[in-house]
């Protein structure tokens, strides 16, 4: 099976399609849970980087997380090294970086139609989580989970720190199970979406992981993948037409 995959990934590379090998038993059907990441999956922007870019230090900080969605560096020293360049920088400028935040093609269409479907939805972000809250609430989702920026005593300017557990990739997985667990879910009716290299572990603790647009690595890694513009085809991979997505994105 794992050969046949590998081959089947060569062809669609090939031929610029995609292709999904999932076990067709009753847990294909019966899915109940959504997992995404944020950053250039729900959204086109990397949050940090955007912050970056209002504080000056934008070239420094994309450089880094480049590397860390690469798998390059280790996430955890990634997040601390970019957070640190921020040192300084007015809370302001989370308000504006909302402002400019663009969702992915398909996002808004694919959390409704899933919505309708009976589905419960979760960002699990290595972001953070005022622009998590922010997503949460645009696109009706059930769950929140992000990095909490530490703030001066005056409560004006970010420290350049983090406070509370690191929403790395190995936390982005727990927080994928608590979910299920609160939901009363199996891991078989779970699914994850993301594009970077901290997001595959959540990818491969769901029964189905897919990388959508990823990196080469993930890419590799995923056990199914989506090279489209819209989210919309998650619902392809679940067994749902383009008839049955009409249907579903009828009266919206």
């Amino acid at each position: 099976m794992s050969a046949l995959r590998t081959e089947l990934i060569g062809l669609s590379t090939s031929y610029g399609t995609d292709i999904a090998f999932q076990r067709d038993d009753v847990y294909r059907k019966n899915k109940r849970l959504v997992v995404f990441d944020m950053d250039s999956t729900l959204i086109y922007q990397e949050v940090i980087d955007e912050i970056a870019r209002h504080a000056g230090v934008v070239e420094q900080v994309s450089a880094i997380t480049e590397a860390a969605m690469n798998g390059e560096i280790d996430f955890k020293e990634s997040l601390r090294r970019r957070v640190a360049l921020l040192n300084g920088t007015s809370v302001g400028v989370l308000e504006n970086v909302k402002q400019i935040l663009t969702f992915t093609e398909g996002a808004r269409f694919l959390c409704r139609a899933l919505k309708k479907l009976g589905f419960k939805l979760a960002v699990i972000s290595g972001g953070f989580m005022p622009l998590a809250l922010y997503v949460k609430a645009e696109l009706g989702l059930d769950y929140a989970f992000a990095n909490q920026l530490e703030v001066s005593s005056d409560g004006l300017t970010l420290t350049g720190k983090t406070i509370g557990p690191i929403v790395d990739g190995i936390r982005k997985a727990e927080l994928l199970d608590v979910i299920a667990q609160a939901e009363g879910l199996s891991l078989k009716q779970v699914i994850a979406v993301g594009d970077g290299a901290n997001d595959l572990w959540m990818l491969n603790k769901a029964s189905l992981g897919i990388a959508f647009n990823a990196k080469p690595r993930v890419q590799e890694q995923a056990r199914a993948r989506i090279n489209q513009k819209s989210l919309k085809y998650v619902l392809t991979l679940l067994g749902y037409s383009e008839q049955d997505m009409e249907e579903l994105g009828a009266n919206n």
